[in-house]
Formats: C-alpha cells, sequence, structure tokens
C-alpha cells in the first residue's frame, strides 16, 4: 500500500491511492475544510478528488453531481452524531450539525449509542465523537450494518490505535520480536504515550537517515492527517495541510505540507522527504493492519473510515519516526494563528536547539491525553483558584517538584523529565494531598483539570487511584502543554489468614473511628449467636444486622482474618440465589433502575449474575435499555439521576427522570413483572418516594414492585471542591436513611439498607472524588475467578463478601472481552436485592 500525494488538480486538498464512496469522501473534506477555518482561522483548498489523472478526477466528479442530483431528488437521510460528554454547545458538535444540514441531512444528537432512540436503524450517518466511541464499538457491529450506513470508525484501527479501542502499539511488539522494525516509537499508539525521549528519537531518525550526502537539516514536528477507508485492501488518503513546528517557529501553525518541505528542503531532497512521509504512514498502517487478527476480513465495514492523526518527528533527517498516531480530534493549536510573537523572549536568543524544541512540542501530541476515568460522577468542583498573569510564555511546561501530605515514595523517583509514577500507601492512608510546582513561573500546574486547583486534596481508594496534574500556559484560556500522572495503590485491611480452627468469631457495626451511632458500642466485640438466627430466612432487606469475622483475639483487629468478613443479621439470613433460580425468576420481568452510580453499580452487579458474565458496561449518566439478557428474556433499563452538572435550571426533575424511564421501558405489566428500584448515595429523601407512588398511580402501575436502595456512606473526606460532611451531618444522615426505610414501608415498598452496610466498611471505599463507591468495573479477558460468586456460610446467616465457589456455567463459556464488577460490600448489598427480587416464595 502507498499513498500519492501529486500537484493537486482543480485545486483539490486530498490525495490517495483509491477512490471509494466519492460522497463520503466530499462530506469528510467539507467538515475538516471548516473544521481548519474555525479552529486556525486558515482557507485549505476546498473539497476532494482522486490525484489519478485528469480523466478520472473528470469521472469522479461527474460521479459526485450525479450523486449530488439523486440526493436531491431523494427524501432527506438522517445523520446520528454521537457527543459522548461534549454538550451541544460545543463548537465541534455545532459544525458538524452544521455541515450535515447543508448536505440535506436531518441531525439526530445523542451521547451515546445506548441513549440513541433510533438504535442501529434508521439512519445512514452515525459519527462517533471523541468520548463516544466505547459506546459505538460497544452498540455498532459492523458485519450488520445495512449497505448504505456510513460510520467513522474503523475498529480494526480503532483496536490497533486508539485509547477506546485499547490500543497501545501491540502490533509494534509483534513485529520486534520479529526483528521488523517501524519508524515508530515504542508507545506511539492512543493519548497514553510518555513522551518524546531525546536519545531515542535522535538515534530513530540518525538509523533510519538515507545513505549518501549528508542528511539535510531539518527538524520539526509534523502533524499530518490521515483519512482511511479501507482495511482489506489498505486505503488512506492524506491532507494536504500539516501543522508544522521547526526550531525557527515554536508555535505550531498549519501550512501546505509540500510549500513547507519545499522551502526547508529544496526540490530534489523535498520530494524525497514527502515520498518518506508516505513510506512511513504507509508502512505503520499495513503492520498495524497486517498483525491486527480479531476481525476477520468477511466482517469488514464498507462504508466505514478513520482520521487518524500521525505526529512525525524530523532530526536532522528527511526520514520521520513516528511519535505518536491517536483517533483524529479537534486540531486545537497553541497558541492561536493570530498569536503575536512579540511577548517573546528577547531578541539576543538564538534558534532553539534540538532539546528545548522536543520539551515545547512534546504539548502537540499530550494535549489530548485519554482523561475518560476523570469523571465527577457525585459532584460538582469549585476549587478553582484564577491563575496570575504569566510573566512571560510558559517554554519550559515542566514540573519542579511533587509534593505531597503524606510524604509519597515515588517510583521512578520524580524527575522533571519522567511523566509517569506509581506510589503505595497503607490502608489506614485515606487521602492525600498534593501541591505540584512548576519549573517556569510563566506556567502553571492545575490538578485534574485544565482550570482545576493548584493543590487539594484526593480521597485515595483500596486498589489504583490516579492523580493527574496538568501543566497549562497560565493564559486567561489555559491550554494543556504536559501531563504528569501519579498512579496510587493503597493496601487493603491487613489480614492475618487462620491455619487453624483456634480463633473466635467477632463482630461489630461501627468503626470507633467515626461512631455514626454514639449510643452503641464500636469496633470489634465477641459474637453471641442465637439459634435462631439460622433458622429463617430474612422478610425484608433492611433487617439489623453486623459484620462478623474471624480473629485470633477480638481485642486485636490485626489478628482477624478479613478475607473472610461476612455481612450477618441479627435474627434471620438472606438466602443466596443461585443462577439458574434467578434466571427463571427474572424470565419475562422487566428491571428499572433509576438513581447515581452506586445504583448503576447494583444494575450491572445484576446483569452479570444473571448472564453469568457482562459483556457491555459504560459509566452512562443517561438512559440505558438492555433487551439481550437472560436469552432475550429479561429487560434492564437505567436512568441516572440527579445530574449534577448541568446547571440547576436545565436539570431534570426526579418526576421527569422517571417518567422518561418508564417511557423507554414500555410496555410494562402492572404487577410484580416490573420492579422498578430507586436510590443512590445521598440524594434520596422522603419526597422522592411520595413522587413515585405518584406517578405510578398516574402510570397505572401502582402493583408494581418498589426496591429502594437505601442512603450509603460517602463524603467523609475533607475534599476541596465537593462538600464534606461532619460527624453530626452523618449523624444527621442515619436518621434520615431511618426515616426513609419507614417510609418505604408505609408505601409497601422493599427496602435495602445500605447505610448500615457501608457505615462499618466506610474505610474500604474504592476510586472516586466521593469516597462512597464501593464497586468498580474491570476488564476481564478470561473466565471469572473462582471467588467472585459470594456464598452462604455455616447454616446460612452469613453473607460473605469474599468468599465464593466456582461457576461451572461459566468456566464452559469463557468470553474474549467480558467485565467483572468487583467490591465486596457492593456484592453484599446487591446479593441482597436479588434475594428480594426473587424470594423463596415467588
Amino acid at each position: 500500500m502507498r499513498v500519492f500525494l501529486r500537484t493537486p488538480l482543480r485545486r483539490r486538498a486530498w490525495s490517495w491511492s483509491r477512490s471509494r464512496s466519492g460522497p463520503l469522501l466530499l462530506l469528510l473534506g467539507l467538515a475538516l475544510c471548516l473544521l481548519y477555518r474555525t479552529r486556525t482561522g486558515t482557507e485549505p483548498r476546498p473539497g476532494a478528488c482522486a490525484q489519478r489523472t485528469e480523466e478520472e478526477t473528470r469521472t469522479w466528479i461527474s460521479t459526485l453531481e450525479t450523486h449530488v442530483q439523486v440526493r436531491a431528488q431523494s427524501p432527506a437521510q438522517r445523520a446520528v452524531v454521537l457527543t459522548g460528554r461534549r454538550p451541544a454547545s460545543d463548537p465541534e458538535v455545532a459544525l458538524y450539525q452544521q455541515v450535515l444540514q447543508q448536505l440535506d441531512y436531518e441531525v439526530q444528537m445523542a451521547r451515546y449509542a445506548e441513549t440513541s432512540s433510533h438504535g442501529v436503524r434508521g439512519w445512514s450517518l452515525l459519527l462517533c465523537l471523541r468520548s463516544s466511541e466505547r459506546s459505538c464499538l460497544r452498540r455498532i457491529s459492523s458485519s450488520h450494518l445495512q449497505r448504505h450506513q456510513r460510520v467513522n470508525l474503523l475498529p480494526r484501527m480503532m483496536e490497533a490505535f486508539s485509547d477506546a479501542g485499547g490500543g497501545l502499539c501491540h502490533f509494534y511488539s509483534q513485529l520486534h520480536l520479529t526483528e521488523s522494525e517501524l519508524p515508530m516509537m515504542p508507545h506511539a499508539c492512543g493519548s497514553n504515550n510518555q513522551k518524546l525521549q531525546n536519545s531515542q528519537d535522535s538515534a530513530g531518525a540518525d538509523r533510519l537517515a538515507l545513505a549518501g550526502a549528508p542528511p539535510p537539516a531539518l527538524v520539526a514536528v509534523v502533524n499530518v492527517y490521515v483519512l482511511v477507508t479501507s482495511v482489506e485492501p489498505l486505503t488512506s488518503f492524506l491532507h494536504d495541510i500539516s501543522v508544522v513546528t521547526t526550531n525557527q517557529d515554536q508555535w505550531g501553525r498549519p501550512t501546505k505540507l509540500r510549500d513547507f518541505l519545499l522551502q526547508q528542503l529544496g526540490p530534489t531532497a523535498s520530494h524525497d522527504a514527502l515520498g518518506q512521509i508516505k513510506k512511513v504512514t504507509g508502512d505503520v498502517l499495513l503492520a498495524a493492519s497486517s498483525t491486527n487478527e480479531k476481525q476477520p476480513p468477511v466482517n469488514r465495514c464498507v462504508l466505514c473510515y478513520q482520521l487518524l492523526t500521525f505526529t512525525l518527528h524530523f532530526s536532522g533527517s528527511i526520514t520521520p519516526v513516528v511519535v505518536q498516531v491517536r483517533d483524529c480530534r479537534p486540531l486545537y493549536l497553541y497558541p492561536s494563528c493570530s498569536s503575536s510573537s512579540s511577548s517573546s523572549s528577547s531578541s539576543s536568543s538564538g534558534p532553539l536547539s534540538v532539546s528545548d524544541l522536543q520539551i515545547r512540542i512534546s504539548r502537540f501530541y499530550e494535549l489530548q491525553r485519554n482523561q475518560s476515568d476523570i469523571l465527577a460522577e457525585t459532584e460538582e468542583r469549585t476549587n478553582q483558584e484564577p491563575a496570575p498573569p504569566p510573566h512571560g510564555p510558559c517554554v519550559d511546561p515542566r514540573l519542579r517538584q511533587i509534593y505531597t501530605d503524606p510524604p509519597l515514595a515515588l517510583t521512578p523517583p520524580f524527575s522533571p523529565r519522567v511523566k509517569a509514577y506509581r506510589a503505595e500507601v497503607t490502608f489506614d492512608t485515606l487521602a492525600v494531598r498534593v501541591r505540584p510546582q512548576t519549573a517556569s513561573a510563566a506556567c502553571r500546574a492545575h490538578l485534574e483539570e485544565q482550570r482545576g486547583p493548584r493543590m487539594q486534596n484526593f480521597p485515595v481508594g483500596v486498589g489504583n487511584s490516579r492523580i493527574s496534574i496538568l501543566v497549562t500556559d497560565g493564559g486567561p484560556d489555559p491550554v494543556v502543554m504536559t501531563i504528569y500522572t501519579v498512579h496510587v495503590f493503597r493496601e487493603s485491611r491487613p489480614s492475618l489468614p487462620m491455619f487453624s480452627p483456634g480463633h473466635v468469631t467477632c463482630s461489630y457495626r461501627q468503626d470507633c473511628a467515626l461512631r455514626v451511632q454514639p449510643g452503641r458500642s464500636c469496633g470489634l466485640q465477641p459474637l453471641i449467636r442465637t439459634p435462631q438466627s439460622s433458622l429463617q430466612t430474612c422478610s425484608s432487606g433492611h433487617a439489623p444486622g453486623r459484620w462478623v469475622v474471624p480473629c485470633l483475639s477480638c481485642s486485636d483487629n490485626r489478628t482477624c482474618d478479613w478475607r473472610e468478613v461476612a455481612w450477618q443479621p441479627d435474627s434471620c439470613y438472606h438466602p443466596l440465589v443461585d443462577r439458574p433460580l434467578l434466571q427463571d425468576c427474572l424470565r419475562d420481568r422487566k428491571v428499572l433502575f433509576i438513581g447515581d452510580s452506586t445504583n448503576r453499580g447494583m444494575m450491572y452487579f445484576l446483569m452479570e449474575r444473571l448472564n453469568s458474565s457482562l459483556e457491555d458496561w459504560g459509566k452512562a449518566h443517561d438512559t440505558l435499555v438492555y433487551r439481550n439478557l437472560n436469552g432475550g428474556q429479561t429487560l434492564v433499563s437505567y436512568s441516572y439521576y440527579p445530574q449534577f452538572w448541568l446547571e440547576r435550571t436545565r436539570r431534570p426533575t426526579f418526576r421527569q427522570a422517571l417518567l422518561q424511564l418508564i417511557h423507554r421501558s414500555r410496555p410494562l405489566v402492572n404487577s410484580n413483572l416490573t420492579a422498578l428500584v430507586v436510590g443512590g448515595v445521598q440524594w434520596l429523601t422522603t419526597n422522592h418516594l411520595r413522587t413515585v407512588r405518584e406517578v405510578l398511580s398516574r402510570e397505572s402501575l401502582s402493583e408494581v414492585l418498589v426496591l429502594v436502595k437505601s442512603l450509603g456512606m460517602g463524603f467523609h473526606l475533607p475534599v476541596d471542591g465537593i462538600r464534606s460532611l461532619s460527624l453530626e451531618e452523618i449523624q444527621d444522615l442515619h436518621r434520615e436513611n431511618q426515616n426513609i426505610i419507614a417510609t418505604a414501608k408505609h408505601h409497601g415498598y422493599e427496602a435495602i439498607d445500605t447505610f448500615s452496610i457501608t457505615m462499618g466498611r466506610y474505610k474500604e471505599f474504592l476510586q472516586g472524588r466521593c469516597a462512597c463507591h464501593f464497586h468498580e468495573v474491570e476488564k476481564s479477558t478470561s473466565s471469572r475467578r473462582s471467588d467472585d460468586t459470594p456464598r452462604s456460610t455455616g447454616a446460612g446467616p452469613e453473607l460473605s463478601s469474599q468468599s465464593g465457589v466456582p461457576d461451572p456455567d461459566k468456566e464452559a463459556r469463557p468470553k474474549a472481552t467480558s467485565y467483572h464488577v468487583r467490591g465486596p460490600v457492593n456484592q453484599v448489598y446487591s446479593e441482597i436485592l436479588l434475594s428480594r427480587l426473587c424470594p423463596r416464595n415467588f
């Protein structure tokens, strides 16, 4: 495969090796031209054409004109734009909408594929913008698209290069094992690569330099934009406008690639350099497509396409090294093309050295580093400091030091050139205060966001947490120039395994460090069992209980085997619903969930238990409907509430969110064949339960089964930017939780007392700023571990949050890619939910 770039005929902007679906490429060409004009103020040559012969060009244009005439006589086609987390006011979203409307498309906007009311039918063009890509990959099967449907994703290219597809240059490693070489850095895929390695870059450029005459002194970083329309045969298109940064011009600027090379190298060398660019990009694409065997050729998407950005580094050679390949995003340039250079350093300064240039230009492939996991799911951030005016330009966007309290032992030791670190903390470390300091006073360091605080307390969940430090230029509209990442691993609660029967069983309801119920004991107490506790099943999901754990001594929690901790009601037990019973119980039923991310965690737990695996997952903040559960015999739907990130005047009310969920889930049966699960962390009040009763009565659904997830622990740490509850406020919350349970019983609703369950294990929260998440969803590439299905121990009074038995059904049918809901506390109250959905007398 080779990509040809020749002298444009009739002022065309794209060139390629093969023509495929001309009308689609015309749309792309127009969209990109408008995008360049909007972002950079430049006027690239409009349109797109095949660059073979004059006759071929005329034929292609004639085909386009015919297509336009046919479309003018046909009804409007529908284009669905999935915006992800981008608001409708985002310039890129507005740009796509404007272009599509000009091309006579009926434009439908949605956030994710799961929330699109049109599903995978009824549209002819699907545009998946950044942060909606994972949703598209999960929901849109390229092998089942109609012949007229177009999608701006090539699954095999996404798998090779994009964070959304999990691309981490795996093909590079495969080629390295076979001693084949590619002109690229080993970590160039996606947006998580670290930085330019000066010595490696230079060595790579020298190794790839052409033999013969001394190489021209070309030192630059060039962003070139490649459109891939087919993997087999591999077909790609190279845009003639690039963004170039040189040692003479420290700010990236859009320019015609051919003109730039001609100016720098002269006629002969520029022609060779252009050929090397095409060869380098072509070789990388060919290697990615030839080593990716996840999708067979028969399933290829004929009308799919993928826009990619290649960041090429020239270092004294006409052969570049690829330092990054990523799915094409909006072309944010720093500074804007209208920026003046008058504020730069003194006129006595000479041209930048290669090392200095690399430091400056590294920002161009770090601007869009993946931050999809940085989601504030339960709060709005308010701790944001206005940056003082910069003292000159930020030419050294690095950190001088990262200060933390308590001090973190970073691995590797801190160095301004190293961008990624790891650190480990003990179980008792619940939060870390971080204050980064920049090397230059003209630069600013912000935490988590480009306008985030400059010093912040971070809750550290059990397991892995991530802290992002963004170095910006310090201007009024800050531009991210470098990103440092600290991965913090917090140990689990220290545990002493029990190897002999010489232990006692201890119990506790609350931690002495946070006495939510002042009148009750705290810490470990000897457990006094009653014979009746193992004889009867619980009649509700809010039966009082406690945590039990085996220990050598109840006076020292360091002698306990915390792997065996279990939840035990005081006078009954919650039976475990095994999978066959669960599948039979939920046949022909619909389960509706409304609430925040903690409620969503219970939903995904139910889905995994029901189907033996979880093949679809996302941090959705909208409405989801799953119809493929239990062999298509069970429907599960979900609506996120409250949508805290919206302005108060624009937030849907609880009534509106509930009505939308009911509407999307119809038809519904007015019996316990329909179940509604409502609840969250701390937003639920008794007024919401009255609204539930009124809405269900008005919708003729007053007989459906309603289950209330009560309040939960969270917001108990002093975290900057979000509310933090005092001990008295947490005690008030406990009293409100009791009122919610009493109101639920009054309306005839089931209640699961998640507050009492999380109260004793509040330190075991997982990743998240609210310290309120007790579940995480992780990717699993093999059958689930044997300790993932909980069991009842002894005669049945205890619900274990750790132990389990193998699942033969799961072992027999491992999934290539699936997900697993982990979190022992979430597991306990989710199993209680299942026992109330499917009681033994159901």
